[in-house]
């Protein structure tokens, strides 16, 4: 027992910086819950516009879907014309989505995990980037640290540990390229 409450102790002491005020994490927490995760705001253009108000860096005609789940808008950038469904993103760090990205619904962006191999597992964050025309699929995992490189497919289920490559095709628990994407 005494093990544990250390460890505890030891935990709670890490530093983590949120990139926000309390205050600030405050009222997003309460503003996600009342607008964003109960699907009240169904208006794509009033979701924007309030992660732009929370600091969220958001280009021209994205589409945010109700439902979605986004930990701190103030670390996530979405180049123009993208489309986020009711995905979660995990962003402890920060997420990049450029022009033309599609994450679909269930889909996750993780940024965080702990380290297994410490006795207070200690929290890892590293950023994710989805570039230029990236697709996420349905209930797939980006985990932290990777890039999905130009025109990358991570199909529906999948769970990306590593990067993945240009105009390519991922499928599988770990990612694996299946075949090259080939855009008519």
């Amino acid at each position: 027992m005494k093990n544990q409450t250390k460890l505890k102790k030891d935990f709670d002491k890490k530093d983590f910086d949120s990139g926000a005020s309390t205050f600030k994490i405050f009222c997003w927490y309460f503003t996600s819950m009342l607008i964003f995760r109960s699907g009240l705001m169904p208006s794509s253009s009033v979701l924007v516009w309030i992660l732009r108000l929370f600091g969220a860096k958001i280009g021209k005609d994205v589409r945010i879907k109700p439902y979605i789940y986004i930990h701190y808008p103030w670390k996530l950038s979405i180049g123009d014309y993208s489309w986020l469904a009711e995905c979660r993103i995990e962003n402890l760090a920060e997420v990049s989505i450029g022009n033309n990205v599609c994450v679909s619904q269930k889909a996750m962006l993780l940024t965080g995990n702990h380290d297994y191999k410490k006795a207070d597992f200690d929290l890892i964050t590293k950023p994710i980037v989805l570039e230029d025309g990236v697709w996420i699929g349905a209930n797939a995992v980006v985990c932290p640290g990777v890039t999905a490189a130009s025109h990358a497919v991570l199909t529906v289920g999948s769970v990306a540990t590593k990067d993945l490559e240009s105009f390519s095709i991922y499928q599988s628990n770990p990612a694996i390229k299946v075949k090259d994407r080939v855009i008519d």
